[in-house]
């Protein structure tokens, strides 16, 4: 696009400000910020802006609101599901797919949240406890598992880094593709303008998870998935130690023709409370949606069944697994709704010539969510698991989701795994465990695969046991 199209597309979305600013720059700080200007979605700028910036789209009453349909697999049925996800997994047709664009900024940390280190006895990094578990998934099917990660323009370079440092922990280079997420503008709310982050450059914010089929798709991802065989991806967030990154039951419940479209599926854990800040599944109409907890009626979170159950209790823990022609037909249609968030965002004043940081709300930033795909799902499958197991994110500094919390549900659930094969683990009244305790799983993926032989007799409070 030569500069005389962007200029004139540009001003067809209203945005002379931008060439304003150039006019003010020398002729390369010019050509910086027109070029970065090309890249801006301004076939739709002029939409967006009308419909989420200016005014906000109106959403739609829920209406016709009924809990979602949850699979909740007995021995039997769990142990067919498996044998069937094990095949998918030996046969080469799942990939792993990681969102980590995220910097750990609200844990203190100075650098990419997956570089975090995580488990309680050796402080792995989020990247290493799921790089092991595609190492022990590829080694248990005889495959190997190729992993995605998408990363963002903030923590790109630090990532790739750190990947290399690792030595790509311990797997073939060729079996990780990295590439960065999508980029929005940012807005002012009060005229709609692109805000400039600086007098040569336009700010931007990242695009949300929902940006993740298009970040798939322009790196060309989902083209290598389909040369390769590839129609499942695994997709979890980098902050979750527990996510089971490739779950063969849940592979399973995807593949059953008789349970799912095998277009997307999604797990869920029952809420701990009626006012936990999660988003639920739910049926709306004809269609399987999540409600954020912001946007649930109360009446209906704090509805109970005849046994006290709560009757909206399916919360999201963002693990699903994508069909890769499915996440074709969503970047191709387009279909993923942008939602407007009011922010702070610091920019350059063109007027005063300065930067400005403001106190209140003066931008919108647009993105979009991975779970709004599952209203475009014919029959999409909902696997209830146990928390315990899987779902110990490290999000907060301090209290729910923290580190702290984080060791404490690893140090639980790996203490469940030496006590069902005999081993005497000590608790404290709460029924939580003392020990630190890390089991790998190129050491064992399940408690049934420790060996007798490898384990103590008895776990103290004060021991850190390392398998």
């Amino acid at each position: 696009m030569d500069t005389e199209q962007i200029r004139s597309r540009l001003k067809a979305c209203g945005q002379d400000h931008i060439l304003e600013a150039c006019e003010k720059l020398d002729p390369a700080r010019r050509s910086a910020l027109l070029e970065q200007a090309s890249r801006l979605p301004l076939d739709s700028l002029r939409e967006l802006i009308d419909s989420f910036v200016l005014k906000g789209a109106a959403d739609e009453p829920c209406t016709a609101i009924s809990p979602a349909v949850v699979t909740m697999p007995d021995a039997a049925l769990a142990a067919e599901l498996t044998a069937r996800g094990e095949q998918v997994i030996r046969d080469g047709r799942v990939a792993a797919f990681t969102v980590a664009g995220g910097q750990g900024t609200r844990l203190g940390w100075g650098g990419p949240k997956g570089t975090y280190p995580a488990t309680p006895v050796s402080g792995k990094p989020l990247f290493r406890v799921f790089a092991e578990q595609i190492e022990a998934a590829s080694i248990a099917w005889d495959t190997p598992i190729r992993w995605y990660i998408m990363t963002s323009e903030a923590n790109d370079s630090a990532t790739r880094s750190f990947f290399a440092d690792n030595n790509w922990f311990g797997l073939p280079r060729t079996q990780v593709m990295l590439f960065p997420q999508g980029m929005m503008p940012c807005f002012d709310r009060g005229n709609g303008n692109v805000l400039l982050e600086a007098p040569d450059r336009i700010a931007m914010s990242p695009d949300g998870h929902g940006g993740s089929i298009a970040a798939l798709h322009a790196s060309g991802a989902l083209e290598e998935m389909s040369v390769l065989g590839i129609d499942t991806i695994s997709y979890f967030q980098v902050d979750n130690p527990l996510s089971s990154v490739i779950d063969p039951l849940f592979i399973g419940l995807h593949s059953d023709p008789d349970r799912s479209s095998g277009e997307m599926s999604s797990k869920m854990v029952p809420k701990r409370e009626s006012a936990e800040k999660v988003g639920v599944f739910c049926r709306v109409g004809e269609r399987t949606q999540v409600i954020e907890y912001s946007d649930m009626p109360e009446s209906l979170m704090t509805e109970v069944d005849d046994d006290g159950r709560l009757r909206y209790d399916a919360g999201n823990i963002a693990i699903h697994l994508l069909g890769v022609e499915f996440a074709n037909r969503v970047f191709e249609e387009n279909e993923l709704p942008w939602h407007r968030a009011l922010k702070k965002v610091p920019c350059f004043d063109l007027e005063t010539q300065s930067q400005t940081t403001p106190e209140f709300p003066n931008g919108v930033k647009l993105e979009r969510f991975i779970f709004d795909a599952l209203s475009l799902v014919s029959r999409p499958a909902i696997l209830e698991v146990d928390r315990s197991m899987e779902f110990a994110p490290i999000k907060n500094a301090t209290g729910q989701d923290s580190p702290e919390s984080c060791r404490q549900a690893q140090n639980d659930l790996y203490g469940d795994w030496l006590a069902s094969r005999g081993v005497d683990v000590t608790r404290d009244g709460n029924g939580h465990v003392l020990a630190d305790i890390e089991i790998s799983p190129l050491s064992a993926m399940t408690s049934e695969q420790l060996q007798p032989e490898d384990l103590p007799a008895a776990v103290g409070s004060d021991d850190r046991i390392l398998i």
